[in-house]
């Protein structure tokens, strides 16, 4: 067996001074137990939204500062309706990220999409009832959601998936319930009569997130069952997640590791997420309260000028 990492412990490294990192992976605790992964030093942010899930880990991976959270917090202690979504995108942003990959499990919709499959999710329907905004307390801003994940780098992923001979599809969509119970089957019948194609409790609200702080954000959604719809197959269940999760997580790793050796720094294509609220603010910044400025500085800071 590898020899576990030690990690070392930076609490006080919060701001402009906390180490720097480039991409941002958001998902299980596990996840920066990477093989490769170097240099790795535990950073506590304070944001101005309160405290992220957990402290971030940051180190190195194929020649990428990396930044890594846990969503749920180490140990899985935060129901989906608990996170503090904002702190934590607003601490990658902190960090120096600029893209994210979200790694989650999901159960599916549709008989093609099998468990242990990897579906890179381009759209979402929302029916959680969470904050899911930066703006608001005097500054309002409307960005635009047609394409809520960054298409060159979920598209990047999922070439990546392909090129390892993971079973992987691309595009679909990501049904975002506020849980913390799985669905009835009248619901879960009722989501596949919508089109959806897989189901979770916390992407959605990252990606509104994400692209209100112009970081690109793309979705890995682990299947782990088939929810509740499916009479020849097991209902879901917390057994039945965290097994069929743990199976895939090496894929999900193998995926990352390799996506970041060969990751170019700037993709082609239709990506605009690095200018997303760009002509999106509403409110005269005049008008608005200099608290609300000082808090958004990082993210609007440069439409106020």
């Amino acid at each position: 067996m590898p020899a576990k990492k030690t990690i070392k412990k930076s609490p006080k490294k919060t701001g402009p001074r906390a180490p720097r990192a480039e991409i941002g992976i958001l998902g299980g605790t596990g996840l920066y137990e990477i093989d490769g992964m170097a240099d790795v030093r535990e950073v506590k942010l304070k944001t101005p939204m309160g405290a992220p899930s957990d402290a971030y880990f940051v180190g190195t991976l194929g020649g990428r500062r990396v930044a890594f959270l846990s969503r749920h917090s180490r140990g899985h202690r935060l129901l989906p309706q608990d996170i503090n979504y904002r702190a934590n995108i607003y601490g990658f942003k902190m960090l120096g990220v600029e893209k994210i990959i979200s790694v989650s499990s999901c159960g599916s919709l549709k008989e093609e999409l099998r468990p242990r499959d990897i579906v890179f999710a381009d759209q979402f329907y929302d029916r959680t009832r969470r904050v899911n905004t930066f703006f608001g307390g005097g500054i309002a801003a409307h960005v635009g959601l047609a394409q809520p994940v960054c298409p060159d780098l979920a598209k990047f992923l999922y070439d990546t998936a392909v090129c390892l001979g993971v079973r992987a599809h691309f595009g679909g969509t990501y049904i975002c319930i506020e849980g913390p119970a799985f669905s009835t089957k009248a619901e879960s019948e009722i989501y596949r009569s919508w089109g959806c194609s897989v189901i979770g409790m916390t992407v959605a609200t990252e990606a509104k997130l994400a692209r209100e702080a112009e970081l690109c954000y793309a979705t890995m959604n682990l299947v782990t069952d088939y929810d509740v719809w499916n009479a020849e197959e097991e209902d879901v269940s917390v057994e039945l997640v965290l097994e069929n999760l743990r199976l895939n997580i090496h894929n999900a790793k193998a995926i990352i590791k390799k996506a970041l050796a060969t990751l170019p720094s700037d993709l082609e294509g239709e990506c605009a997420c690095n200018e997303a609220v760009q002509n999106t603010i509403m409110t005269a910044p005049r008008l608005i309260p200099a608290a609300k400025k000082k808090e958004l500085a990082l993210i609007v800071g440069r439409y106020l000028k």
